[in-house]
Formats: C-alpha cells, sequence, structure tokens
C-alpha cells in the first residue's frame, strides 16, 4: 500500500511511511510548560507505525500560551523537550515539534494577569472575548526572533524537525488576517504587508537551522484556508500566501481543515475540496500533508488519490492509538472512547477532561 512506503522530504529527511500524528492539545503540561510523565505516557502509546508525529503546540514566548500548553521559550525547557523527542524516537519515529505564539486567542487569567498580544487591537469573535493589546514594532521582532529560538531549542533538545502553527486563528495567522490585523506599518495595511510577518517567521527559523543543525532538519508550516470573519483571510488570500511560502525551501505544507473533503466555509457554491484546489495550486513546490476526519485507511487512500503525499492523523488515533499497526495487518479499527478502556488509551486527566467539554468532536460511548 502507497501509505507505507517511504516519503523523502526537499531536505533529504527520510520518514519510514507517510502517516503522521496530527498535532492535538493535551492540555497537560506542567504551568511552567514543562511536560508531565502522564504526556509522555501518551506520546509513548502512540508512536508506533508512524512516519512521524508533530506535537502539541509548544509557545515561543511565556506570553504566548494557553492553559497546559508546553513551551519552548526558554533554554531551560531544553531537558523536557528532549524527553519528549525521545519519547517519540523510541519506536524509530521521527519527531516533529509544533511551535506557536496564542495572540489573542489566550487570555488573562492564563497569563497571570497580563493582557493578551496581536498584531491590533481588535477582540476575536467569540464568547467572553477580550481585547488584545496591538504589539509595538520592537515587539513584533522580538516575537519572530523568538521563533528562531524555539527552533533553535527544538534541535538541541535532539527534534528532527519543527512546524510553524500559522492555522487555527493563532499568532502567525492573525498577522495574515484583514480581520485581526489593522496595522499600517510594515507588518499590515496591504494583503503583501500582512504577509511580512508569517514569511519573516519562517525565514528566522531557517536561519536558526542553517547556523545550528548539524543534520538535515524538516521546516513544515501549518495554515487554515479560509476564515469566516469579514473582512476576513479568503482562499485568494492563502493562494497568494502560498505562492510566497513556495519560494522559502519549506519541507511541507500542512492544510488545516475539518474534514479532508471539505469545501469552502465562504463560497458555498463552489463544492470543491479545499485540499485539491490547494494540491493543484501549490503544484510540486512544497509537499502538502492533508488533514480531517481521517479515520480509515479509505479515508488515508483518499487523500493520497487527492495528490498530497502525506496524510496527518488525529482523532482516530486518540480513540485507537494501534491504528496504524492494524490497517496494516487488516484489523479492524476501534470506533468509539469509553471509560472502560481509558486505561489502555494513556489519556491524561487534563486532556480527558478537555475532550469530555467538546461534544461530538470524539465518539464517547
Amino acid at each position: 500500500m502507497r501509505m507505507f512506503e517511504p516519503f523523502t522530504f526537499p531536505n533529504g529527511v527520510t520518514i519510514e511511511n507517510r502517516i503522521i500524528m496530527a498535532p492535538m492539545t493535551t492540555n497537560s503540561s506542567f504551568v511552567n510548560g514543562m511536560l508531565t510523565t502522564d504526556e509522555l505516557a501518551y506520546y509513548k502509546r502512540r508512536t508506533k507505525g508512524l512516519g512521524a508525529v508533530i506535537t502539541s503546540c509548544a509557545q515561543v514566548m511565556e506570553n504566548g500560551r494557553f492553559a497546559g500548553s508546553l513551551s519552548a521559550a526558554s533554554d531551560e525547557m531544553i531537558p523536557s523537550l528532549r524527553k519528549l523527542a525521545d519519547t517519540i524516537h523510541h519506536n524509530g519515529t521521527k519527531a516533529i515539534l509544533q511551535i506557536f505564539h496564542v495572540g489573542r486567542m489566550g487570555s488573562r487569567e492564563t497569563l497571570k494577569g497580563l493582557q493578551t498580544v496581536s498584531a491590533s487591537a481588535v477582540a476575536p469573535l467569540r464568547e467572553k472575548a477580550e481585547e488584545p493589546r496591538a504589539l509595538e514594532e520592537e515587539e513584533v521582532e522580538e516575537v519572530v526572533n523568538a521563533f528562531g529560538e524555539a527552533t533553535r531549542r527544538a534541535i538541541e533538545a535532539g527534534f528532527d524537525g519543527v512546524e510553524l502553527h500559522g492555522a487555527n486563528t493563532y499568532l502567525i495567522q492573525q498577522f495574515f488576517s484583514p480581520h485581526s490585523n489593522r496595522r499600517e506599518d510594515q507588518w499590515g495595511g496591504t494583503l503583501e504587508k500582512r504577509m511580512a510577518f508569517p514569511l519573516a517567521v519562517v525565514e528566522v527559523a531557517k536561519k536558526a537551522i542553517t547556523k545550528h543543525a548539524t543534520k538535515p532538519f524538516i521546516l513544515g508550516y501549518r495554515i487554515s484556508p479560509e476564515e469566516l470573519e469579514e473582512p476576513g483571510i479568503t482562499l485568494d488570500d492563502t493562494m497568494l500566501l502560498l505562492d510566497e511560502l513556495g519560494k522559502t525551501g519549506l519541507d511541507y505544507l500542512h492544510v488545516s481543515l475539518g474534514h479532508y473533503n471539505q469545501s469552502s466555509m465562504r463560497d458555498k457554491t463552489d463544492k470543491t475540496a479545499l485540499l485539491s484546489k490547494i494540491i493543484t495550486h501549490i503544484g510540486d513546490r512544497i509537499p502538502v500533508i492533508g488533514v480531517g476526519q481521517v479515520k480509515s485507511a479509505e479515508d488515508i487512500n483518499h487523500v493520497l488519490k487527492m495528490g498530497a503525499p502525506l496524510v496527518a492523523v488525529g482523532r482516530q488515533l486518540i480513540v485507537d492509538p494501534d491504528s496504524v499497526e492494524k490497517i496494516r495487518k487488516g484489523k479492524e479499527l476501534l470506533a468509539t472512547i469509553s471509560e472502560e478502556n481509558r486505561e489502555d488509551l494513556v489519556i491524561p486527566d487534563m486532556m480527558w477532561e478537555y475532550l469530555h467539554g467538546r461534544p461530538g468532536w470524539l465518539p464517547f460511548e
């Protein structure tokens, strides 16, 4: 099966197969951002048979965290991060650290009273949202540099790559979005200037890799194709950003979607899958990871047939950590999660509580 064929990234790193564990929030790190034993056990339970694991997001600055997120914000975090990399490597699986800044999606409570920050002082359109403080120009540079430092720490901790989290409404996306970015300086005002921050983050990560990596190191970028907000990111905006990202030498583009087959949220008359549109547009410039409700061998094959060379599996690996090995052997996969199999699933308490707080997100019995 093609899904079990090796894949080599543009930089020469090869993974054993094309199935990747998608980044999923565990909400289980210590308050200081170090990993808990439960969190490490959760990852260890799920590494077997995968080509690579993309971790839950690690903040690059302490004002960029949410409750229970892990940290890559200081050198003191390197030993903790090394434990995570070593845990993922246990079964020969490559380890990719996802790095992010929460931006306006954080809260004063989580940030110990600090006001959230973003491109502009515009609150997100959600219940009880807090208005962020617009970053000063020199602060924007500090955040960009923080992504470079976090990349260095990932290298020193033994990871095989980093994924820049430019999706899911976090800070990199906030700078690209016309809803959250109302600036009129070098970081906003036009579509091209709204691209400046994500492209600067890619560049600083590349420089850190060139300077500190002693072997090929994977650099990926996660993107959300559209926003529902008005004004918000359109697919046309995204295609122009992809054109610029295609010039940077990224090793992959991870397209964040609720379902791999979903069509436009903004244009209900267009039924073509967004993933297909992006794969067609980006061509062979950047390998694409398809993701979103991938629950079976049939789903994996569907994504591969759409033209994505890599497939990320998320929730199914929570429900059944042995899914990839079972697919390889033609065995039936578990389809529901319950208290009875909770011990075998090795899900941390805070993550279990978080999952229960999202009705319909997982098939609980």
